[in-house]
């Protein structure tokens, strides 16, 4: 069952990113600036930071099956960056401040060197 949540919760949070996408560059901005991802990547991290402020507080409970559905499939599918955003939180909020610097620095670092490595792979003998 949990995989069923996370699958719908993954195909409905790439349609949400997808539509986001669409109108902020196709309707609104003409931009180069990567607008979208930064509309996506902040509104994941505020609202995976809600969930798990109102889930630690106890104002909101929610099952298994709904925890993976909305963190893992439908932010997921949304975007990882809002999981970063709460990783790196969690670890600064429990004093591993340094974790926490370390986790972004090398999720970004490393993101970047894949990306250029899989592009540079991408082009070989092109």
């Amino acid at each position: 069952m949990t995989w069923i949540a996370v699958a719908v919760g993954g195909a409905l949070g790439s349609l949400a990113r997808h539509a986001v996408n669409h109108l902020v560059h196709e309707r609104w901005l003409t931009t180069r600036f990567p607008v979208a991802t930064v509309v996506v990547n902040v509104a994941g991290c505020l609202v995976i930071g809600l969930l798990a402020g109102l889930i630690a507080s106890e104002r909101i409970e929610l099952r298994l099956h709904w925890r993976e559905f909305v963190f893992v499939g439908l932010l997921g599918g949304f975007t990882t960056f809002s999981t970063l955003g709460l990783d790196t939180f969690l670890l600064a909020r429990t004093d591993s401040g340094a974790q926490a610097a370390l986790n972004v620095a090398v999720q970004v670092v490393a993101g970047l060197a894949a990306v250029w490595a899989g592009y540079h792979l991408g082009t070989r003998g092109a």
